[in-house]
């Protein structure tokens, strides 16, 4: 969702190469003109010195002015503004004040353009401004952090085990020049045995940052599965292809077959079909009591090659046999 671009050079009035001081000067003239004391039940006005002291924050600290800036010369004042991708993951502290000039009065935080960038770490305005003169600092509401969400796989045997593993995690940051660069955080997460594609595992506290001392949002990891050269998944059950020869099919056979939490021996019946499934309890994916199950799916095969005795006795048997399969 896109917000409304702010220019807060054109708000203050001065030009992208302002210096700290013609910062703040510029922003003390204003405060001084649009301070709420000074204009009581003026709406305008105090929209005006909620905007300057808006512009200001972001201005006056060198890594808010420096990111601001990222964003290009080509913005305009009140234009749609989509934030670039990673921009979310920023994270900054704020002074516990305004600055000089910025005192405190009831009303509204900072603008949503303001949040898209920074977090909302100002989270709303009050107290007492106790005179023109003092321009006390702004008072902040506790704000909570964002959550989150970001995909995470897992192979199928991880998923039915379950247990303990590392995560990391590639986030926005700066780096000790200031610059916003790519870091690394790594989690210890617990996957629920049994854990299905798509499930999510909340990590509490581990979200955005939340502003003047809220707590942080959440986690979320959606767990994806990874593709698995044996088995596939249906719901809560997996299947499994067990390739049969025609006279183990036709005789019965016992052989093992592999299942997620290791191999087990299963009693095919004799003439069994190709395609028909059985079934091994318990072998699937869900919580503990409630697991799908394993479907082993039969799959005849017939040898490609044949010796002239081999070939020799399927004949006589398609002679004698007096099996029909249509």
């Amino acid at each position: 969702m896109s917000v409304e671009y702010k220019d807060y050079y054109k708000i203050l009035g001065v030009s992208k190469t302002a210096s700290q001081d013609e910062i703040s000067k510029a922003f003390k003239k204003l405060a001084r003109k649009y301070h709420p004391d000074l204009n009581p039940n003026n709406p305008e006005a105090e929209a005006k010195f909620k905007e300057a002291n808006e512009a200001n924050e972001v201005l006056k600290d060198p890594e808010k002015r420096k990111l601001y800036d990222q964003l290009g010369p080509n913005w305009q004042q009140g234009q749609n503004f989509q934030p670039p991708p990673g921009f979310e993951n920023m994270r900054f502290r704020f002074s516990q004040g305004g600055g000089p000039g910025a005192g405190g009065f009831g009303g509204g935080g900072f603008s949503d353009f303001f949040e898209t960038l920074f977090g909302g770490g100002m989270g709303g305005m009050g107290g007492q401004h106790g005179g023109f003169g003092g321009f006390g600092g702004f008072q902040q509401r506790p704000r909570r952090g964002q959550d989150a969400e970001v995909s995470y796989e897992i192979g199928l045997e991880e998923a039915y085990r379950g247990g303990p593993q590392s995560v990391s995690l590639q986030e926005q940051g700066f780096g000790p020049d200031g610059r916003p660069q790519m870091q690394t955080r790594t989690l210890k997460v617990n996957i629920p045995p049994g854990i299905k594609d798509g499930q999510k595992i909340r990590l509490s506290g581990q979200g955005g940052a939340g502003g003047a001392g809220g707590e942080s949002g959440d986690l979320y990891l959606k767990v994806r599965l990874r593709p698995h050269p044996e088995f596939k998944v249906k719901d809560d059950n997996v299947v499994y292809d067990l390739k049969l020869a025609p006279w183990e099919a036709v005789l019965g056979a016992t052989v093992r077959v592999p299942t997620l939490d290791g191999a087990v021996e299963m009693k095919i019946p004799a003439g069994v079909g190709s395609g028909a499934k059985l079934r091994v309890r318990g072998k699937g994916l869900g919580p503990a009591g409630r697991r799908g199950d394993q479907f082993v799916r039969i799959m005849i095969q017939s040898p490609k090659e044949l010796t002239p005795e081999e070939r020799g006795l399927w004949e006589e048997l398609a002679k004698t046999s007096r099996f029909s399969a249509r």
